[in-house]
């Protein structure tokens, strides 16, 4: 029984993953699997963090390492969907290494460019992603 078993929760996690990858892309499901920069910094080595709530409902946390105007390192969480995760881990992955100014300049649009799209109906989560940026960078410009 355990083999069958097995054998069959195996089969549902790939016909599980080949819905999302229609719904989605590849890439997309990976990020989700796998997300990029997922969890918080260490309080020493947080320069700036914001949490926002979604339109959705979904709320996002980012978390900045900024030294000299380079964002040095970006993590985030987030309790959104599968759109929502890959959204951020996107975005993490986008400032890395780049200045604030590149940052405050990403649109919701590079996110949804980077990701290789996103349906209509959750193109609001490249938005989460970049508003909560935004407002993460804000908070760190006034200490």
């Amino acid at each position: 029984m355990p083999d069958n078993l097995d054998k069959w929760v195996e089969e549902i996690q790939k016909e599980i993953i080949e819905e999302e990858i229609k719904r989605y892309n590849k890439y997309i499901v990976e990020l989700l699997q796998n997300p990029k920069n997922w969890g918080k910094l260490k309080d020493e080595e947080i320069s700036a963090w914001h949490a926002y709530e979604g339109s959705c409902g979904d709320t996002m946390q980012f978390f900045l390492k900024i030294n000299k105007d380079i964002i040095e390192k970006a993590n985030f969480i987030t309790d959104g969907c599968g759109a929502t995760v890959a959204a951020g881990s996107q975005t993490t992955i986008l400032i890395e290494g780049q200045t604030l100014e590149f940052a405050e300049k990403l649109k919701p649009i590079d996110v949804e460019n980077a990701l290789g799209g996103l349906p209509d109906d959750h193109k609001h989560c490249a938005e989460l992603a970049v508003k909560t940026l935004k407002r993460a960078i804000e908070k760190y410009k006034i200490q």
